[in-house]
């Protein structure tokens, strides 16, 4: 960002002094309904975590949970160790000093874009609150719109305020809720990449809802993939996608071809081959899940045989359909572009054990 002083300095915002955020056990009930049940995990200081999961799971009740919107029916929210919702203490959400962002953005709508930033700044003198401000504005790249009000910003601009407005009281945790989703894509990239270079320049611990595997393995430090209310399973980008906890999770990241087939001694005999298979029961069903990008596309002949059935150019890859004999569904690849594929092509299919994953 440029000084529009001509200094040609780039603006950053004011660093802070991150704080930890846990839950113990937390569960939060509505009547019978159990929209959290028994989570527990840590963000670390200036960790960006991703609640991830479908609509429904508990991750936006979560979120409120931690602002001091909602309380628990069970457990407790520390934070920096000190208990700020549980059995002892319930601590109200302005004395928290954890910052909202909404999914609607939840402007003022009779404030223009600069007071509606200076509204978190009340407790400042208000030509302090303005100098403030005017550069959190500058830093999202609202420098010439400062005046305009709510309806005169696009959802983008709206998104970009009510971020400055978030990060300007300087929260140690910032709080997300689907903070892109109204946006196009070309304005979601845009924005969501200021956003995380914000939140990296403060420091802020960051708790970020979204229902986007893709903008969650792109954002977060940790992904916290969430369904049912609980807690399916927490790590990084690479673990979560690599090592996914069951089937459920791994068709959360990606489609997949799902075989059905038979373990005998430690390893699982299907149509397409046989993988190997440690820890699961002799005799018993297992399913083989294979990425469509982990299935690679080689002359006739080679490897396993497959029939080109249908083929669609999508941009950088096709998506290409294959029989195989002994599968009644076909297999989707996709595929770098391939010159002459066309139906009825008979090709050679690859399929590496190290790709293969096993429920």
């Amino acid at each position: 960002m440029v000084n529009p002083d001509g200094a040609g300095r780039r603006l950053r915002a004011s660093a802070v002094i991150p704080a930890s955020l846990s839950f113990e056990n937390l569960t939060r009930r509505f009547g019978d309904k159990e929209a959290v049940l028994d989570v527990s995990f840590t963000a670390a200081n200036g960790e960006v975590i991703c609640l991830l999961g479908a609509s429904g799971c508990g991750k936006s009740t979560l979120l409120r949970l931690a602002a001091g919107i909602e309380v628990p029916s069970a457990g407790r929210i520390l934070l920096d160790g000190k208990e700020v919702a549980g059995p002892e203490r319930f601590v109200e959400p302005e004395h928290r000093g954890i910052g909202l962002v909404f999914q609607d953005y939840a402007l003022f709508p009779h404030l223009d874009a600069l007071e509606n930033v200076m509204f978190g700044l009340g407790n400042l003198p208000r030509r302090e609150a303005l100098v403030i401000a005017d550069a959190a504005l500058r830093r999202v790249g609202l420098g010439d719109r400062m005046r305009a009000m709510p309806h005169e910003l696009s959802g983008g601009e709206q998104q970009r305020v009510a971020l400055a407005r978030a990060v300007v009281p300087r929260p140690r945790v910032l709080l997300m809720d689907e903070p892109f989703s109204n946006l196009d894509r070309r304005m979601r990239d845009q924005v969501r990449e200021d956003t995380v270079a914000i939140l990296r320049e403060t420091g802020a611990t960051a708790l970020i809802v979204t229902h986007d595997p893709e903008e969650a393995m792109r954002i977060a430090d940790r992904i916290a993939l969430m369904r049912n209310g609980r807690l399916v399973q927490i790590g990084s980008s690479q673990d979560i996608y690599r090592h996914p906890v069951d089937l459920e999770a791994a068709r959360f990241f990606c489609d997949l071809n799902e075989i059905e087939g038979l373990v005998r001694q430690g390893a699982v005999d299907t149509p397409v081959g046989r993988f190997p298979a440690a820890g699961k029961a002799e005799g018993s069903r297992a399913t083989v899940a294979i990425r469509p990008q982990n299935l690679r596309l080689k002359p006739a002949g080679f490897c396993l045989a497959g029939r080109v059935i249908d083929h669609r150019f999508i941009g950088e890859v096709e998506l290409v359909d294959l029989a195989v004999q002994g599968l009644e569904k076909p297999l989707r690849a996709r595929s770098v572009e391939t010159p002459g594929l066309r139906p009825g092509l008979d090709v050679g299919v690859e399929i590496s054990a190290d790709d293969v994953l096993v429920f």
